[in-house]
């Protein structure tokens, strides 16, 4: 491991352990449950999106899709890494805020931080005035799992820019075949179908010149 990394690392959870009671409390609060927010976030764009177009719609639907992907890269990449946590590996380090994930939990790259540029990137690309939340959320997110002392900088830093790369790749690729099944959908005789894809943006009648006469 890289001896400035480390050393980041122990500059971080050092000064955790400084801060107030509350904010150590909130940073292991947000570190977990943080993730909710991006699940939220989700779960409102895909009903906004009922009402917007057809590419609208499939976008919003595939931005979970996206980050679900995104998490399996992560994954896989941990496997092929086996890289030691950090609140293990690093000698001398303060002791981490949070419980250190049980041996063979592989630290890099992160899985949160993975998700959280995943989730950040996607639902930008269904709105870009979400990133006023969803990026600081994101950031605060990584920052939190070197806070508590589970991760390494580099460890977060490698996840944000895995999650964003292959959440763009995987809306790009999909988004063509995810608005032919939406159109398909959007037409389904079965009302539970209709329901979810939503009735798409409403038209107001065509005004015909001499309609009428």
């Amino acid at each position: 491991m890289d001896f400035e990394d480390a050393e980041l690392y122990r500059d971080i959870t050092g000064f955790a352990h400084g801060t107030p009671t509350w904010v150590r409390h909130v940073a292991e609060t947000w570190t977990e449950a943080g993730l909710l927010l991006f699940g939220a976030l989700f779960a409102v764009t895909w009903w906004r999106a009922r009402r917007d177009t057809t590419r609208a719609f499939a976008i919003a639907v595939l931005a979970p899709l996206a980050t679900a992907v995104a998490y399996v890269c992560s994954e896989l990449l941990k496997s092929g890494f086996t890289q030691e946590r950090p609140c293990r590996a690093v000698a001398d380090a303060t002791a981490p805020l949070s419980a250190c994930p049980p041996p063979g939990d592989w630290s890099f790259p992160s899985n949160h931080a993975t998700i959280a540029g995943a989730a950040t990137v996607a639902l930008a690309l269904t709105g870009r005035a979400l990133l006023w939340l969803t990026a600081p959320a994101a950031l605060l997110m990584a920052f939190s799992r070197v806070f508590v002392g589970v991760h390494y900088p580099h460890d977060v830093a490698a996840g944000l820019v895995l999650g964003a790369v292959v959440a763009v790749t995987a809306v790009r690729l999909g988004t063509g075949p995810a608005i032919r099944l939406a159109e398909a959908m959007r037409g389904a005789p079965a009302p539970a179908v209709r329901w979810f894809t939503g009735p798409g943006p409403d038209r107001a009648p065509s005004y015909h010149p001499g309609a009428g006469r």
